[in-house]
């Protein structure tokens, strides 16, 4: 049941990328106005308040519910009540503050861009309050094992916005026929595109209030914090807030660099011939990509990773920690390094996809995606290694991690601010995305080396060696199909539209994934098995 509401929930996010570029473009102006302005309320909701709804209230009600004569009755009522009055408050101070924060996020913007992105943000921040209502009240469901809501809400949020979108295009058209720029954007442009965006979110946590009220608890607002535990529980989250808090600032230092672009596109676009340059949109987009790997695989097998390390932990089985460590490793690289190639060979046609129509737009996306898909597979080691950590109940030693990853970041950031042309920010900004990663696989493996000793890197490595051959030799046979089929040719058929792009990359794709099995095969990489093992077992089932 979450497998599936997680996978339905990606292709319809999938497919809402696709329509809102099809509506606004690209690489355009109104798209990195937008992106900014409906990302800022998801990255200040986890600075601000993610981590400590994570790090401290969600453990209290697990704890509540299954301690408690009464279900965890009164004791939720409080935390939801304290959650709503905090939520609702950080949510009034960032909407007061919304000028401050575009103008200091939009870097060198034009009034009439800072504009747009301050009506934008006064539709859009509002997300804070529904982001955090949806996890406190999803958590309360997984507490009380029902666990599918939280996993399907965002598909209701999808479907919304899908919607609105497909009402914009039929209202004011696509933007490859009929641009929408700051001279023509009117206020039911904005009601379509921005406050439909905020209804999905609020639809996501609202949907969540049924199936909670099937629970039977009675929850009702009730007052009164003091004696309840929460001191504890933050003191204890302490290393997990502050590892939070400093990843999602160099984050927010890296959006606002990923910004600057934005200002300068008129003047590229005046060029003769006019040169697109990729903005917060297409990193953004090229993001989506690079990290599905992971949110797909990676963090499936990281979950029942952690219950195997956490276990073993507790029972000094140093061998049984390894030995976990060392397969989850192996078989998630089966699944990672095999899509770096893939997003590299198909750059092209994934930036058409992602174009809104625009050849010119999807050229640049495409070689976003190339850039920072080099980061994927370490994206899922550096994960799977902080696990191990957070087994042994150390959760200091990923905030040291973290603040090395952090100080990197932000001199990345400052570096690219100065130094950088604002054609090629973005690209810069995609390969510190993918270093970041890098870095910190390098950081945990050696931290983790003195820790408990040899973790089987050997054969870590061996494997994928092995793997990253049977990878490239599908590449090539994925690389001719794309020659063939005109991929290289900027008038080829991959190049003609979005729905030729689509064709390209099943076509495509399909050859080069049935290329690498056989690969696989050939280079004798026994952990496939053990990544088609549950799934051929579930279809088997």
């Amino acid at each position: 049941m979450m497998a599936s509401g997680t996978l339905v929930s990606r292709v319809l996010g999938f497919v809402k990328t696709v329509l809102i570029t099809v509506a606004i473009g690209s690489v355009t102006t109104v798209s990195d106005v937008f992106e900014l302005a409906n990302t800022l309320p998801n990255l200040i909701y986890v600075l601000v308040a993610g981590g400590i709804f994570n790090a401290v209230l969600v453990p209290q009600i697990i704890k509540a519910s299954r301690t408690n004569e009464d279900g965890g009755a009164d004791y939720i009522s409080r935390l939801l009540t304290l959650a709503v009055l905090a939520l609702l408050g950080v949510t009034v101070v960032v909407v007061l503050l919304a000028g401050p924060i575009v103008r200091t996020m939009g870097t060198d913007w034009t009034e009439p861009q800072l504009s747009l992105g301050l009506t934008f943000a006064l539709f859009t921040f509002p997300q804070i309050f529904f982001y955090g209502l949806y996890t406190v009240v999803g958590q309360v469901l997984n507490a009380r094992g029902a666990f599918g809501w939280y996993m399907w809400a965002p598909v209701v949020n999808n479907v919304v916005a899908i919607a609105a979108l497909l009402v914009f295009v039929q209202q004011f058209g696509a933007y490859q026929q009929d641009p929408h720029t700051l001279d023509n954007w009117t206020e039911a442009k904005t009601f379509w595109l921005a406050v439909m965006a905020t209804v999905g979110v609020a639809t996501q946590a609202l949907v969540l209030f049924w199936p909670l009220r099937r629970l039977g608890l009675r929850l009702r607002p009730r007052f009164g914090w003091r004696g309840i535990g929460l001191s504890t529980a933050a003191r204890l989250a302490g290393w997990t807030l502050a590892t939070g808090v400093i990843a999602n600032l160099a984050f927010l230092g890296l959006t606002k660099v990923a910004a600057i672009p934005t200002a300068y596109r008129p003047e590229y676009l005046a060029l003769d011939p006019p040169q697109q340059i990729a903005g917060v949109a297409a990193l953004n987009q090229a993001s989506m990509l690079y990290s599905l790997p992971h949110g797909v695989i990676g963090l499936s097998i990281a979950t029942v990773l952690f219950n195997r390390m956490a276990a073993a932990s507790t029972d000094g089985d140093r061998a049984g920690m390894v030995s976990s460590l060392s397969s989850s490793l192996r078989i998630t690289g089966v699944a990672t390094v095999f899509a770096t190639v893939a997003l590299i060979v198909f750059a092209g046609p994934l930036g058409m996809l992602f174009s809104g129509g625009v050849p010119s737009a999807g050229a640049v996306v495409g070689q976003v995606v190339a850039v920072i898909a080099v980061g994927a597979p370490f994206m899922s080691a550096s994960f799977m290694l902080g696990r191990a950590f957070y087994a042994q109940e150390d959760a200091r030693t990923p905030f040291l991690v973290q603040m090395g990853v952090a100080l990197f970041t932000v001199a990345c950031a400052a570096l690219i601010w100065w130094l950088v042309p604002p054609d090629l920010i973005v690209f810069a900004v995609a390969g510190c995305y993918a270093a970041q990663n890098v870095l910190s696989t390098v950081l945990y493996h050696v931290v983790l080396v003195r820790r408990i000793g040899d973790y089987d890197v050997a054969r870590i490595v061996e494997a994928h060696a092995r793997i990253l051959v049977a990878s490239l030799l599908a590449g090539v046979v994925g690389a001719v199909v794309l020659h063939l089929l005109g991929g290289y040719d900027p008038d080829g058929f991959p190049w003609t539209d979005q729905l030729t792009a689509i064709a390209t990359l099943a076509v495509g794709g399909g050859v080069m994934a049935v290329a690498y099995l056989g690969a696989l095969r050939l280079c004798r990489v026994r952990e496939l098995d053990g990544l088609l093992r549950p799934v051929l077992s579930r279809l088997g089932r």
